[in-house]
């Protein structure tokens, strides 16, 4: 006999929800794009720059074509390239190595805090090298990384720092806005992000000057005006439509973030007499539970029993990049990663959105409880 349903299916996500509860603005954001026919980059990527930059305590805002493009371009404007190491973490998406390995530099990797999934600063610190150029923490399920060591690591290295905020829209360490703290900071609009695009997107900030006009012209075939190519360049421009789109939902992220902070508190009582490993926020930080990932040594039993129910699960990330075949060569020699290894095994993503309702928060608590 099947498990019994819960009664109330719960998505992992809900982009819908969220589009019914801003249509109206969305839909004139778009025809106001329609109209002036400003296609590609334009006034509403113009001033998503700018608002975005304020909003994370930059000077800079660099619109590009996803997340991926804008760790690609400020490795390049940093002037990161062959013979160069970088250091991160290999519990993150592909994306962040991918992006090191476009520029010709190696990626190397340090182990990650167990409790915060962010990379540990004293383990980086143990594979700089005299190649090493820079170090990439990534603000993970919108908890941020441990920067201000991370950040005197680097500066007794002379290394830069390469926020990847991706995931951390609006997180905050000490009182500052995650972005504002490294030579320049990445982020993605891509979907199911919490500041996510109707299609791909993403950003650089910075507060260098230099580097900010170098992603300028990188992003748009390295013109420093029409067909005048100072330097070999992409074509990594963001769409008017997702900035007037992306400009809506800034006005929206504040809100949007204080629901996803209270479904996550309201999971962290409901489950607190489970058993598993609930997430938790470090003093002085503001996670913005991009994800709400739990501990379980059993979570392929549990994912069964879930999905049996009608609850959608995820998992970020079951494979470290270190053990994906295209990424084997880039670990650190002799490097093993155990806090790594065994977060990958045990990690599991329960449905965490802001247009979620106490219904849906009672159904995955019910099922967590159920025998």
């Amino acid at each position: 006999m099947a498990p019994a349903s819960t009664g109330v299916e719960v998505p992992f996500l809900d982009l819908k929800a969220q589009y019914d509860s801003i249509k109206a603005e969305v839909n004139a954001a778009v025809s106001r794009v329609l109209e002036t026919s400003q296609f590609i980059l334009g006034p509403e990527v113009a001033d998503l720059e700018r608002e975005f930059a304020t909003y994370c305590g930059a000077a800079h805002g660099i619109a590009v074509n996803s997340g991926t493009s804008a760790l690609h371009l400020a490795f390049l404007a940093a002037g990161i390239g062959p013979g160069d190491e970088v250091i991160t973490t290999p519990h993150t998406f592909v994306a962040t190595v991918a992006a090191i390995r476009y520029t010709g530099a190696r990626p190397v990797f340090a182990d990650i805090d167990p409790v915060s999934f962010t990379l540990d600063p004293e383990e980086a610190e143990k594979v700089i090298t005299s190649r090493t150029k820079a170090i990439v923490p990534v603000h993970l399920y919108g908890h941020p990384a441990d920067m201000d060591p991370i950040l005197e690591v680097a500066a007794r290295h002379k290394l830069l720092v390469v926020e990847d905020a991706a995931q951390a829209h609006g997180a905050r360490y000490r009182d500052r806005p995650v972005g504002s703290m490294g030579d320049l900071a990445c982020f993605s609009f891509y979907p199911g992000k919490n500041l996510g695009a109707y299609g791909e997107g993403g950003m650089v900030v910075t507060s260098n000057d230099d580097h900010a006009r170098s992603i300028r012209m990188l992003r748009d075939w390295g013109q420093d005006r029409k067909y005048h190519h100072v330097m070999a360049g992409y074509n990594y421009r963001m769409d008017g439509i997702q900035g007037a789109i992306l400009r809506v939902k800034l006005r929206h992220l504040e809100t949007w973030t204080e629901a996803r902070r209270a479904h996550a508190a309201r999971y962290n009582a409901l489950l607190a007499d489970t058993g598993l490993g609930l997430p938790t926020e470090a003093a002085g930080t503001r996670h913005v539970y991009h994800v709400y990932a739990v501990r379980t040594p059993e979570r392929e039993a549990l994912m069964k029993k879930l999905n049996e129910r009608g609850v959608q699960t995820g998992i970020h990330y079951p494979v470290p990049v270190h053990l994906q075949p295209a990424y084997a060569d880039a670990a650190s020699p002799g490097g093993s990663f155990p806090h790594c290894e065994k977060a990958a095994d045990e990690v599991l993503s329960l449905p965490l959105y802001p247009e979620m309702t106490e219904e849906h928060l009672q159904a995955v608590s019910r099922v967590l409880h159920a025998g």
